[in-house]
C-alpha cells in the first residue's frame, strides 16, 4: 500500500473510532468548547446528547472522507466531487444544527 491510500485510511479508522465512541454519549472532553467551559457551566448542559450529535457529525464526515478516498483510488471523479459536496454541507449543516437554538441545555423547570 502506498501512502496516498495508507494515510486517508488511517484517518477514516481513527475518525469511526471517536465518533462510535461520542455515539454512546462518552468523550465530552473531545468536544471543543464543551472542555473548556467550567464545571458550573457545563452542568448546564446535556453532555450525552451534545456527544451523541457531535458523534454523528464525526460519522457523517468520515462517510464523506470514506467516498473521496474511494473515488481517488477506483479513478472515479464523481465519486470525489459528491464525497466533497456531501462534506461541505454535512459541515455546514452540523455546525448550524450544533450552535443554534438551546437544544442541548438541561430543561430546568
Amino acid at each position: 500500500m502506498t501512502a496516498e491510500i495508507i494515510v486517508p485510511l488511517s484517518c477514516i479508522v481513527l475518525l469511526l473510532v471517536l465518533g462510535l465512541y461520542l455515539l454512546q454519549g462518552k468523550g465530552g472532553w473531545l468536544i471543543a468548547g464543551y472542555n473548556t467551559l467550567p464545571s458550573e457551566e457545563k452542568k448546564k448542559y446535556d453532555e450525552a446528547a451534545l456527544c451523541k450529535a457531535t458523534g454523528k457529525l464525526i460519522l457523517a464526515i468520515t462517510f464523506t472522507i470514506a467516498l473521496i478516498t474511494a473515488g481517488d483510488v477506483l479513478d472515479m471523479e464523481i465519486l470525489m466531487i459528491s464525497g466533497i459536496i456531501l462534506m461541505i454541507l454535512s459541515i455546514i449543516s452540523g455546525i448550524i444544527y450544533l450552535n443554534t437554538g438551546e437544544r442541548f441545555k438541561k430543561r430546568t423547570e
